[in-house]
C-alpha cells in the first residue's frame, strides 16, 4: 500500500517561503534534482529580497536567470511548472523551435510575454472572482426568484398589482400555479385602472397582494435553497459568447498574431448579442454568477494589477533551448531559426518592453528560465550576449533505478496512484506491492538504457503495457475478480518478454 501523507496543495505566501521551504514543497512532487530545486529556490527568494530593499537600488537588481541541462523526462519542466503554481506566480512555457527570426514565417518572440500577460490576468480574474462569490451568489438568487416568479417584480414596482385570479388565491394554491410556471397577465379591463386615482379599498387590496406575493417568493427561495427546483427550465437572456470570426490577411510572416490582436480589438468594441435560452435552475445558476461576477469585478483594476504581477513576478521557460543552439552556420537555412532567434531573444531576455492587449509590459524583471539536453551542443554555442543573460547553470542528473521507484510511490500525483485511482471508478481495486514496484522501475531504467534514454517518461509507457489487460476488460470483470494484486510475478510475465526481444521493446515501449 501507498503511504498517505500529503494534504490538499494550496499557494502559499510568497514573502514567508523560505528557499528550504521552496525544495521541500517540491520534492513531494520532483524525485532529486536537488541543485535544480536550490536554484529556483534561491531565485524566487531574490524576488522577495528585492521588493524589500530601497528604492534607490531596488531597480537596478535585475533577476539571475537560470539555464537547466538535462536528458528528457528528468523534470526540468516539472519544477519550473511546480514552482509557478506554489507561489501563485504568472508562468508560460514556450518552446523556443516554435519562434523565427523576425520577417520570416514563425512566431515572433514577442508573443511569449503576450501569453505571460494573459495567463496573469487569469490568474488575477480569478482572485477578484473569489472575493465578490458571495455577493455575486445572493444576486444571482434574487435573480432567480425574479425569473421563476415574474409576478414578484410587479410586487417590488410603483405601479399597482391588479390581478383579481391571483389575489383571490391562497397560499398553497398560489405555490401550485408558481410550480407549474404560470405568466401573471393583467385582464384588459384593468390598463385603465392603472391610471386613475387609487381609492383606499384599491391600496388596502394591493398591499395584500404584495404580501402574499412576498410570502410566495420565500417559500421559492426555500425551495430553491433545499434544491427542488434545479431541474425546471426557465428563459435566460445571456451575452453570446462568440465574436465574428474575421480574417485580416493571409500568407506572409507573424500575420497570425496580427490576426489574433485584431479579433481581440473587436470583442473589444463591438458590442455582445443578447441571446435568449432555456436553460435548468441548476444550469442557470452557473451562467448567472459569471455574469454577477463581472458585472462586480473592476476592470481596470484586474489590468493594472497583472500587469504588475507580470513584470515583477512572473516566468518564462523557455524549453528545447538546445535546438536553437549550435555551430554557426553557413549563412541562411537552418541559421533562421537557430542564431536569428537568439538575437531576438536577446532584447527580450535583457530587457524590453512589448505591446500587449493589456497594456505595455517592461521585461526587466521577468524571471526566464531556459532548458535544454544539449546532447549535440552546449551552452557554450549560444551566442554571447545570450549566455551572459543566463549567469545560471544547473545540470540535472540522469534518473537511476531508485529514484524510479521513487517517482512510482513518493509524489503526490504518483503514477500508481493515479492508475488506482483510474480504476477505482470501475470498481476494481489495485493493489501494487513493493517487489512489483522495484520490478516496474528495474524494466524501465534497463529500457532507457537499450534505446533512447526518455526518463520517467518511460514509466507511463511500461505501466499502460502493464495494466492493458485489466484496463481493457475493467468494466465487464466478475465481481469475485475485481481485487487484483499486482505483485513481481505478474510484472514479470507481463513484460519480461518484450524488454528482452530489443527490437520488439523500441517500438512498444
Amino acid at each position: 500500500m501507498l503511504p498517505n501523507k500529503h494534504t490538499k496543495a494550496e499557494n502559499l505566501d510568497i514573502d514567508n517561503l523560505t528557499p528550504i521551504q521552496i525544495t521541500k514543497e517540491l520534492d513531494k512532487y520532483v524525485v532529486g534534482q536537488k541543485k535544480a530545486k536550490r536554484a529556483v529556490a534561491i531565485a524566487v527568494r531574490n524576488r522577495v529580497r528585492r521588493r524589500l530593499v530601497k528604492e534607490d537600488i531596488r531597480d537596478e537588481i535585475y533577476p539571475k536567470n537560470i539555464i537547466m541541462i538535462g536528458p528528457t523526462g528528468c523534470g526540468k519542466t516539472e519544477i519550473s511548472r511546480r514552482l509557478s503554481k506554489l507561489t501563485g506566480t504568472p508562468f508560460t512555457k514556450v518552446e523556443a523551435t516554435k519562434y523565427t527570426e523576425v520577417g520570416y514565417i514563425g512566431r515572433d518572440v514577442e508573443s511569449m510575454v503576450r501569453d505571460l500577460v494573459n495567463t496573469s490576468v487569469s490568474l488575477v480574474r480569478k482572485e477578484f472572482q473569489h472575493k465578490v462569490k458571495s455577493q455575486a451568489e445572493k444576486n444571482m438568487k434574487e435573480t432567480l426568484l425574479d425569473l421563476l416568479l415574474p409576478s414578484s417584480q410587479n410586487a417590488k414596482s410603483d405601479e399597482p398589482f391588479l390581478e383579481p385570479d391571483f389575489a383571490s388565491l391562497n397560499l398553497s394554491e398560489m405555490g401550485v400555479h408558481i410550480q407549474k410556471g404560470f405568466q401573471v397577465k393583467v385582464p384588459e379591463h384593468h390598463e385603465k385602472a392603472k391610471n386613475s386615482k387609487k381609492t383606499k379599498k384599491d391600496l388596502e387590496r394591493e398591499e395584500s397582494i404584495q404580501k402574499k406575493a412576498s410570502r410566495v417568493r420565500k417559500i421559492l427561495s426555500r425551495k430553491l435553497d433545499a434544491g427542488e427546483l434545479e431541474d425546471r427550465d426557465i428563459e435566460l437572456e445571456s451575452q453570446a459568447s462568440q465574436v465574428p470570426s474575421v480574417q485580416v490577411l493571409s500568407g506572409g510572416p507573424n500575420l497570425e498574431e496580427l490576426d489574433m490582436q485584431v479579433q481581440n480589438m473587436l470583442a473589444d468594441i463591438l458590442p455582445r448579442k443578447q441571446q435568449k435560452r432555456r436553460v435548468s435552475v441548476s444550469e442557470a445558476r452557473k451562467i448567472l454568477v459569471d455574469q454577477e461576477m463581472e458585472k462586480l469585478i473592476d476592470t481596470e483594476k484586474v489590468r493594472v494589477e497583472a500587469i504588475r504581477r507580470a513584470e515583477q513576478m512572473g516566468i518564462i521557460f523557455i524549453d528545447e533551448l538546445d535546438k536553437v543552439c549550435g555551430k554557426k552556420a553557413s549563412g541562411s537555412g537552418i541559421d533562421v531559426s537557430r542564431e536569428g532567434v537568439q538575437r531576438d531573444l536577446l532584447p527580450i531576455v535583457e530587457g524590453a518592453s512589448v505591446n500587449t492587449r493589456y497594456g505595455t509590459v517592461k521585461t526587466d524583471h521577468i524571471l526566464f528560465i531556459a532548458a535544454g539536453a544539449f546532447h549535440m551542443t552546449s551552452p557554450s554555442d549560444l551566442i554571447p550576449e545570450l549566455q551572459g543573460r543566463f549567469p545560471i547553470r544547473v545540470e540535472l542528473e540522469k534518473l537511476t533505478e531508485e529514484d524510479f521507484c521513487r517517482i512510482l510511490t513518493v509524489p503526490r500525483n504518483a503514477l500508481v496512484r493515479q492508475t488506482i485511482a483510474l480504476l477505482e471508478t470501475e470498481n476494481v481495486h489495485l493493489q501494487f506491492t513493493p517487489d512489483s514496484i522495484k520490478e516496474i522501475a528495474r524494466f524501465a531504467f534497463e529500457v532507457n538504457e537499450k534505446a533512447e534514454n526518455i526518463g520517467a517518461r518511460r514509466l507511463h509507457t511500461i505501466m499502460e503495457h502493464l495494466i492493458d489487460d485489466i484496463s481493457f476488460n475493467a468494466p465487464d470483470l466478475p465481481k469475485n475478480q475485481r481485487d487484483i494484486v499486482i505483485d513481481k510475478d505478474f510484472v514479470v510475465n507481463r513484460l519480461a518478454s518484450t524488454v528482452q526481444d530489443r527490437d520488439l521493446s523500441r517500438y512498444i515501449l
